[in-house]
């Protein structure tokens, strides 16, 4: 039996795992072109520590503005943080913030507005530039899903204040967890720098159970073990009702923040070198098959505008209701085909995030996040089964 993933993640070598140390976040920043990268344990850490030390330089403002369809992580990080996340709703079929509505809800009590760059692709970080700097807050891009994507030449995370990556499982390359965190101003780095000293410690349990997650994903992120690791669990899920769990968004109060291990970092730094060409792989890849798509009747699919050059760990496209979506999943979801859902609800529609995220009206974050399906760029997913999956969206009813 052969799994595909749900995201176009870089597989490990063993060779990768040998021992050693490395500088890990200096080779990215070289990869990447820019001049400083610092590492933290998750892009969940990274953010909670960026936003740490902007709310130190503006301890008057506690608010931070964010997508209302967007990984519950993002609110749980603004909560540890001790501050308040406050939603827009989104452009219409569009998983970039309204633009006339992101205005609106910004004031003096904004600290920072959190772009998203979803699914790899650029987003529309020029728009809250202008409305952040007219209010005096911060741009923070979350570039969690979007290591290596970049607009008009440059590096996302370049184009507001701030922003940071992740180096979770399926982001790309992986250290099981990790993130990195960049910013444009040298004072704004020294900030980070020593909000990194104030809350992050080291954690040998922690570095323990990350090898050891970090050894069982390079054995097991290949087609014939994922029925294991990933299938399994995504069917037993969808067997219970609980598509949340099923997605991996089931994500609990607490935030690790912890040092990452010098071996975690020779990992990382052995797989670097691959990277590059596989993201122009997968690029191309997408690239070919976005084009089947498009030929797909109400079908949207979504893309790199000019000047961009995102990075693809999955198609992400929308159907015209929330009925043909589900038409379509009924049979694709349990495939084996790598196709999925990316967020299931909007943030404030999650149990456990009532206490955190206020009640909102957002409908066209709900609607994106009821008609919104993804589509893995894995170099696995062969020709003959997209085929497949392409025949199943145009069926569906």
């Amino acid at each position: 039996m052969r799994e595909l993933p749900p995201t176009a993640g870089l597989p490990l070598h063993f060779g990768d795992l040998r021992p050693g140390s490395a500088p890990f976040a200096a080779q990215a920043a070289a990869w990447l072109g820019v001049e400083h990268l610092q590492l933290e344990c998750s892009g969940t850490a990274a953010l909670v520590v960026a936003l740490h030390a902007i709310s130190r330089l503006r301890p008057d403002r506690r608010e931070v503005v964010v997508p209302a369809w967007t990984c519950p992580l993002v609110a749980l990080a603004i909560h540890r943080a001790g501050l308040k996340p406050r939603l827009c709703d989104l452009a219409p079929n569009h998983y970039d913030m309204d633009a006339t509505q992101l205005a609106a809800v910004c004031s003096n009590k904004t600290l920072a507005i959190v772009p998203t760059h979803l699914a790899g692709r650029v987003a529309d970080v020029a728009t809250a530039n202008t409305i952040a700097h007219n209010v005096g807050a911060y741009v923070i891009e979350d570039a969690a899903q979007a290591v290596g994507a970049q607009q008009d030449g440059r590096s996302v995370g370049l184009l507001g204040d701030a922003g940071f990556f992740s180096l979770a499982v399926g982001k790309g390359l992986t250290l099981y967890e990790g993130g990195l965190l960049l910013a444009c101003d040298p004072a704004l780095r020294e900030a980070f720098a020593a909000s990194h000293r104030a809350i992050i410690k080291s954690n040998p349990s922690m570095d323990k159970q990350r090898a050891l997650e970090l050894i069982g994903y390079t054995a097991a992120y290949r087609p014939w073990l994922l029925p294991l690791a990933y299938g399994r669990p995504l069917r037993k899920a969808l067997a219970a009702g609980d598509p949340v769990s099923a997605v991996g968004d089931d994500f609990g109060p607490e935030i690790p923040l912890h040092t990452v291990s010098d071996w975690r970092q020779a990992v990382g730094a052995r797989a670097l070198l691959r990277l590059p060409a596989f993201l122009e792989a997968t690029r191309q890849q997408a690239l070919r098959r976005i084009q089947r798509l498009r030929q797909i009747p109400g079908l949207t699919v979504f893309a790199d505008a000019p000047g961009q050059q995102g990075v693809w760990p999955f198609l992400l496209v929308t159907m015209p209701s929330e009925a043909i979506r589900d038409s379509a999943l009924h049979t694709l979801w349990t495939a084996g085909l790598g196709v999925s859902r990316l967020f299931i609800h909007a943030l404030p529609d999650y149990a456990y995030l009532r206490d955190v995220v206020p009640p909102t009206e957002l409908p066209n974050a709900r609607s994106f996040a009821a008609r919104s399906l993804t589509i893995t760029n894995s170099p696995w997913l062969r020709d003959d089964e997209f085929e497949k999956i392409c025949r199943r969206l145009e069926r569906a009813r």
